[in-house]
């Protein structure tokens, strides 16, 4: 009967040992912020912000439409504009989730006041184009002819990735030339050729072929001098940081890559 009783006693001991180690290996699995295992299985939800800039418009939007049909009950909202203009805002406290920026130079704004979580990542490049007239009657085939007297020609304002492209260009031929006006943002620049206030502009090949018919693009070889990188980054204070990811997600797949690459930009 004692050894019966002694074994029996010995039973649930290691019974509780075994109960007690783990209940504490489950504490231990749900608190440990490194096994991600919550946010692995967690679906998008809610809205996701995410600042772009204006040359990735069309593109955006149309990965923004097939991310909401791929995850009903999302929304992604957009904030198009120049680069730097986003950067300042994002360092200036405004909310967003993600930015995708037109250089590294302007993501390097948001990354100096480490207000991005983690490296930015290049996913497209890009490279300039003149937009002509349709038709283009001022038969325009180069750089140089932008320099012609009397041709109304936009660049972007050198502080936007655009301009900055543009001066390189402009370098690497040894040309000077003095615009009619210096736009905020490539769409706007665009926007000038497009409504007959000017003859051409310096903008993104992407820019010429989102606007169809309304223009004419001329390539020139200067503009090799002047490839810009486009990271993207899910900012620090995201509010919704795993809708975030997975939006950024689609844009670098092969899906996404389709979508640019067909928009005109080129591999990273």
């Amino acid at each position: 009967m004692t050894r019966s009783a002694h074994r029996t006693r010995r039973i649930l001991q290691v019974a509780g040992a075994s109960g007690a180690a783990l209940l504490t290996l489950s504490a231990c699995s749900s608190s440990d912020p490194g096994t991600g295992a919550g946010s692995s299985s967690a679906k998008p939800s809610g809205t996701v912000t995410v600042f772009a800039a204006a040359s990735l418009e069309e593109s955006f939007e149309t990965l923004g439409k097939q991310f909401e049909k791929e995850h009903p009950g999302t929304k992604v909202t957009f904030n198009f504009g120049g680069s730097d203009t986003l950067a300042a805002s994002i360092t200036g406290g405004a909310p967003a989730d993600v930015f995708a920026a037109a250089s590294t130079k302007t993501m390097a704004i948001v990354t100096d006041k480490q207000d991005a979580a983690g490296t930015p990542v290049t996913f497209v490049r890009n490279q300039l184009e003149i937009a002509t007239l349709p038709g283009n009657p001022d038969r325009i085939s180069s750089l140089k002819d932008l320099t012609k007297p009397g041709l109304k020609v936009v660049l972007c304002d050198e502080s936007v990735p655009c301009g900055t492209a543009a001066r390189k260009a402009l370098d690497a031929g040894g040309l000077k030339l003095t615009p009619v006006s210096y736009e905020q943002d490539v769409k706007s620049a665009l926007t000038k050729v497009e409504l007959k206030e000017a003859d051409a502009a310096v903008v993104y090949k992407t820019d010429v072929r989102a606007a169809g018919d309304k223009v004419d693009g001329v390539d020139f070889p200067e503009s090799a001098e002047a490839v810009n990188d486009y990271p993207i980054a899910l900012l620090k204070n995201a509010p919704n940081p795993g809708t975030a990811k997975a939006f950024m997600a689609l844009v670098r797949s092969a899906e996404g890559q389709k979508v640019l690459s067909r928009a005109g930009f080129l591999k990273p």
